[in-house]
């Protein structure tokens, strides 16, 4: 089982497309899949169709302790993939936490004694490095970090590595850095070639070998409640989430694929 928290702190650089697509390529490759909607915009609910008012038991429910990991999880229309939707409540969340006890593993916690029940969880975190990042950092085996192809995106990319080394530091021994992925990529574009360049000089092997294109679909997909694999597979930024989710298996599961 591996826990995969997807994180950036800056907004809008594709971490949810990433982690419903990924999540999905998952799924498709026979593998049990949970995601957790740790973001208060709750749009990784959105984009798998789960509405406002199907979210009737969330992670907001799960980190206060009112409900366990199987009553929040709810079933998506998408083989072996679930999911424990967001809603706004979360936000208050980070305030709450602050006043409780082990306020930092409360989803640790949470996942001890049911989340053998799935092969991947994958965490979409909050565009921001509060309490919720914190908890999903310390539940988590490792870190997926959607990087946008613009400028200072390096720049923002080492407040979150700081993170991480204190978490690692002070909370979870385990935490790794499974990859970077580079999103929005704009072969025509030089700053997309500069950044890609820059990223993989700066951390070599850790930045998956996977680009995600700019694509009109990806774009679409949340719109009609879909990951786009299931929009529309043949895109180009379907076929570039698959490539991401071999190589996600490749890092986890090396036996396997070489099997």
């Amino acid at each position: 089982m591996n826990i995969l928290a997807v994180a950036n702190q800056k907004g809008g650089v594709g971490k949810t497309t990433t982690t419903i697509n990924v999540a999905t390529g998952l799924a498709a490759s026979g593998r049990r899949v949970l995601i957790i909607d740790l973001d208060p915009q709750g749009n990784s609910s959105t984009g798998l169709g789960i509405g406002q008012t199907g979210r009737t038991c969330t992670s907001y429910d799960l980190l206060l302790g009112e409900a366990t990991l199987s009553q929040a999880v709810q079933n998506t229309q998408i083989d072996n993939l679930h999911i424990i939707p967001a809603t706004v409540d979360l936000s208050g969340a980070e305030i709450e936490l602050v006043e409780m006890d082990a306020r930092t593993h409360r989803l640790s916690r949470a996942l001890e004694d049911q989340a053998g029940a799935y092969d991947y969880i994958l965490i979409d975190c909050p565009p921001s490095l509060g309490l919720l990042t914190v908890n999903a950092l310390v539940a988590a085996h490792a870190l997926i970090v959607p990087l946008q192809c613009e400028f200072y995106a390096l720049e923002g990319l080492s407040q979150l590595l700081k993170t991480v080394e204190r978490v690692r530091a002070g909370f979870n021994q385990r935490l790794r850095i499974l990859g970077v992925v580079l999103t929005m990529y704009d072969k025509r574009n030089r700053l997309s070639e500069q950044v890609a360049e820059d990223a993989r000089a700066c951390l070599g092997d850790a930045v998956f070998a996977t680009n995600i294109p700019r694509n009109v679909r990806l774009s679409e997909a949340p719109s009609h409640g879909l990951p786009a694999l299931i929009y529309d597979h043949r895109c180009a930024g379907s076929e570039a989430y698959m490539a991401l989710s071999r190589e996600i298996l490749g890092r986890t599961e090396p036996a396997a694929i070489a099997a």
